[in-house]
């Protein structure tokens, strides 16, 4: 097969995997997806089988391919940040389903750390805050309770890393097990100062750093893929966080500049250059990309519920079949009827971080129907990103909200994005 302009975009996420061909005019001239399901073993635990992750990128980029009548000048990987993988590396076989960055399974793990006081330590060293939602007490979970695990850890048996480095390492069939930065810096494992795995962390954690991938820029050489995927090689040039990757397609590549996604969770990223900013609101400060070796950081505030919550009227409730009837519905009614929606399934995120919260509607009458909890939901996924844009503004001492970048489907609703302007 030929080699034609262009480049392949793997967009792994919470829900489902995409791959983009983005030709020569930069623009998408086909996208292939794949849902895929998440799995819920017990309260507050979020799990998903790392072998659907892996045969749906290489279905939906055959089927990208094949629409292209050509392979790729090269391919990059974006995907869901903090989700963990642990693999055998003389097979590649996972010895655990993923545990999903929205899983929290690792909150008493937590609470025993903030409570000896380390959670300073760790913010100093991450720019993070001690949280289940980070990898680190994912990937010591699976260490401490898959039978075997540490011992062949500590044996160099096995391999551990986010969606990228799993994808990456089956691509090239083991030869190669990167991350990038932004990845990296999700970890609860990698110093942003140093841009490196840190030792007391990594000591702390209980993890051997012989499981973890090399930290690579951004964009650089992640070698190529096995020539029995595509028919030949393609080279693999790119790795980033969804988050990161958002931030740099909606250009904000000036300090100061900041974008916010809707997909199954919602994430701020502000850029602010070569600096680390220090939050006094419980925001957290990340890698948002790294080139040549500098490191350009953002500020994040995150909330974890989003589209997931608009999902779970649909697949859980049952009082929409599709997302697209959220906007008529929520039109309907005037206001929510004093409905109150709290989508705290997996707990709160930015900037309260309340491991413990869970899910409330709240205020409802016998003359509540579903067109006022539909509203109350689009209106949650709103309230909270106000909440995220005061902490910002309290942290830069001052209201800068002139233009909010917006991506992510939930903005392809009319409705939301009026209630989320006003």
């Amino acid at each position: 097969m030929q080699r034609k302009q262009g480049v392949v975009s793997i967009d792994q996420g919470t829900t489902s995997t995409r791959a983009c061909w983005l030709g020569e005019n930069s623009g998408f001239e086909h996208v292939a997806q794949r849902e895929y399901s998440q799995f819920f073993p017990q309260s507050g635990w979020v799990e998903q089988d790392a072998e659907t992750i892996w045969s749906d990128t290489l279905a939906t980029c055959r089927e990208v391919i094949s629409h292209a009548g050509g392979l790729p000048a090269a391919i990059g990987i974006t995907n869901q940040r903090e989700t963990l993988i642990v693999w055998e590396r003389a097979t590649g076989k996972p010895i655990h389903r993923a545990i999903v960055w929205q899983d929290r399974r690792g909150a008493d793990h937590c609470a025993r750390l903030k409570a000896a006081g380390l959670e300073p330590l760790v913010h100093a060293k991450t720019g993070l805050l001690i949280d289940p939602y980070f990898s680190a007490t994912k990937l010591a979970w699976i260490l401490d309770n898959v039978e075997g695990a540490r011992a062949d850890a500590e044996a160099g048996k096995l391999a551990a890393g986010t969606v990228d480095s799993f994808l990456l390492w089956r691509l090239t069939k083991g030869r190669v097990h990167a991350t990038d930065a932004t990845n990296a810096s999700r970890t609860l494992l990698f110093n942003i100062a140093t841009q490196s795995w840190d030792a007391d962390l990594l000591e702390l954690f209980g993890v051997p750093a012989s499981l973890l991938p090399e930290v690579r820029d951004t964009v650089a050489d992640y070698g190529e893929t096995d020539p029995e995927w595509f028919g030949a090689p393609v080279p693999i040039r790119a790795l980033v966080g969804d988050q990161q990757s958002a931030a740099v397609g909606q250009g904000c590549f000036a300090p100061g500049m900041w974008k916010s996604t809707y997909g199954t969770g919602c994430f701020v990223l502000r850029n602010t250059g070569n600096t680390q900013v220090e939050s006094h609101h419980r925001l957290l400060s990340t890698v948002g990309y790294r080139l040549n070796g500098e490191v350009t950081y953002a500020q994040e505030g995150g909330i974890f519920m989003a589209g997931a919550a608009v999902k779970w009227l649909r697949d859980k409730l049952g009082l929409i079949a599709s997302s697209a009837e959220t906007a008529q519905l929520a039109a309907s009614v005037s206001d929510t009827g004093g409905v109150h929606v709290v989508p705290a399934f997996t707990g709160l995120g930015a900037p309260y971080w309340d491991m413990g919260a869970r899910g409330a509607i709240l205020g409802m009458t016998l003359d509540t129907g579903k067109a006022h909890i539909v509203r109350a939901t689009l209106e949650s996924v709103a309230f909270q990103t106000r909440d995220l844009l005061e902490a910002f503004a309290a942290d830069a001492g001052h209201v800068e909200t002139q233009t909010l970048r917006v991506d992510g489907g939930m903005v392809a609703n009319d409705w939301f994005c009026q209630s989320l302007a006003d």
